[in-house]
């Protein structure tokens, strides 16, 4: 099958095209050396002890950008704080045509070498490539930050350089949620559940979205800053970023279990409760069953059972991709829509803390539903459809984040059928909203999934006070095929422009 992502137009980060950099330095006899990416302390962000800077040839004699191919016990934390960023690379090594699409493949330290390499990320919307020189962070001849646990394989640790490029510095890096780094590998749409009251059938939308190769992590919260990366009593590190992997069933002493497989990214630290490495549970399933699921290796990777899974961690991230990084006849399983907008200052921004008064000036987009799921295991009808709404803010300015969030509302009957439909003040008052976000954030993006009625309907997004200058993406993935459409608000000309897969 084709791969789409491979025709996903890219533009060239900082304006630096790889093919023309390498052919310079190959023509001069050089190794590149990014200017804009130093090998100094304003690349770390922050002073770091005994830093040198080395090229991998000249931390071992036959350095590989990727030994073999790539695996999830190639990414193994340094001393950043960003297993968020390290799980979202372990999840990446599951699908080999995303890995090509984020690591360009043919790329090495033999042929046509220069020092210098590129990969590709999301950004707001739009791949950008970006080209990293291979001078790496060390201390005592030891890289510092991402490595991986093959002493010769360079890849990561290069990627790493190259999303702290984006990102301004390696420290701009440290303490994230998996889902960020999800969604700029793939440009995917990411939602987060809380475990503790976590829909019944979950786990069946959790084996669904691997089977579609979506990115999933998950995480256990902690109460206050000295709790985090403790460890409870089953080894199980707190406020650590763990990357999921499988999820199976199993038949054991003649029930089903389901069972999820996660991944540390230290490498170690696993999980010591029941269906853990060499656990007596191993023994009482079928050995065809074992040998399918590859349980014991001590690799920081390992099988829990979800209802454990449910008892011991708090969080659970899925990032679904989008059709244009699916195969053609897995994209046909989505459905996807993406808006780009601005809440401008005196007209488009009206917050929603001022309902409905400027309320009704937020941009508005209309969508509509048409036909209900098809998934056997759904217990409500209904039109599955999530939300995402993503702020374009960079993690370097991180601290300029404000609130942001969502409403839905139904078109009343007397609109319907109309072509620009814009919900005013005094439609609002009496309009029930049909779904909403549970709680605004100042995080990069919320989203949240909702079961609707077939119908049509305007997606309000706003920040919490008015005033709020922003640039945002509205990105909507429903199950069935979908109707969107920008709705020009306050009757001038809204902002934005329209990329759909339908």
């Amino acid at each position: 099958m084709a791969n789409k992502a491979s025709e996903i137009k890219t533009i060239s980060f900082n304006q630096q095209n790889f093919e023309q950099l390498r052919s310079q330095c190959l023509q001069t006899g050089s190794l590149f050396c990014d200017p804009t990416f130093p090998a100094s302390s304003a690349s770390l962000g922050k002073d770091h002890k005994e830093v040198e800077w080395k090229r991998p040839k000249e931390l071992c004699s036959n350095p590989k950008f990727i030994v073999d191919e790539a695996t999830r016990t190639d990414i193994c934390q340094g001393s950043m704080g960003d297993c968020w960023l390290m799980a979202g690379m372990a999840s990446l090594t599951l699908d080999p045509q995303i890995l090509n699409r984020v690591v360009p493949p043919a790329q090495s330290f033999r042929s046509l070498y220069a020092g210098i390499f590129h990969f590709q990320l999301w950004q707001f919307g739009k791949w950008v490539d970006v080209v990293v020189d291979d001078r790496l962070p060390t201390r005592h001849g030891k890289l510092l930050f991402n490595h991986s646990a093959e002493k010769r394989e360079f890849w990561s640790a290069l990627l790493d350089k190259a999303y702290a490029k984006v990102n301004g510095s390696y420290e701009a890096l440290n303490g994230g949620y998996s889902s960020e780094s999800f969604e700029d590998f793939t440009g995917g749409i990411s939602e987060s559940y809380d475990l503790t009251t976590s829909p019944p059938f979950l786990f069946n939308i959790l084996r669904k979205a691997l089977t579609f190769g979506s990115l999933l992590g998950c995480s256990i919260q902690i109460g206050s800053s000295s709790e985090m990366e403790t460890m409870t009593r089953q080894k199980l590190v707190k406020g650590h970023a763990y990357s999921i992997t499988a999820a199976e069933q199993v038949h054991h002493l003649g029930s089903l279990v389901d069972l999820v497989r996660i991944r540390n990214p230290w490498g170690h630290k696993e999980w010591t409760g029941a269906w853990s490495d060499d656990s007596k549970e191993w023994k009482e399933i079928h050995p065809r069953e074992k040998k399918k699921l590859n349980y014991s290796a001590d690799d920081g990777e390992f099988w829990m059972s979800y209802k454990d899974f449910q008892k011991h961690f708090s969080d659970l991230d899925i990032c679904h991709l989008t059709p244009d990084m699916l195969s053609s006849d897995e994209a046909k399983r989505w459905h996807y829509t993406e808006f780009e907008g601005e809440w401008k200052v005196g007209s488009t921004a009206g917050g929603c803390s001022n309902y409905p008064a400027s309320f009704c000036s937020n941009p508005q987009f209309f969508i509509c539903l048409e036909d209900v799921d098809d998934d056997p295991h759904d217990r409500v009808d209904g039109c599955t459809v999530l939300i995402g709404l993503m702020q374009k803010v960079s993690r370097k300015d991180k601290q300029n984040l404000t609130s942001i969030g969502f409403s839905v509302y139904k078109v009343p009957n007397e609109f319907k059928g109309h072509r620009n439909i814009h919900l005013g003040q005094d439609v609002l008052q009496k309009q029930k909203v049909a779904a909403r976000i549970k709680a605004f954030s100042n995080q990069r993006e919320v989203c949240e999934r909702f079961k609707l009625p077939p119908g049509d309907y305007i997606i309000i997004p706003s920040t919490f006070e008015p005033n709020h200058q922003r640039s945002f993406i509205l990105r909507v993935l429903t199950e069935k095929k979908a109707q969107t459409r920008l709705v020009h608000s306050s009757g001038q000309k809204g902002p934005g422009e329209i990329v759909t897969w339908v």
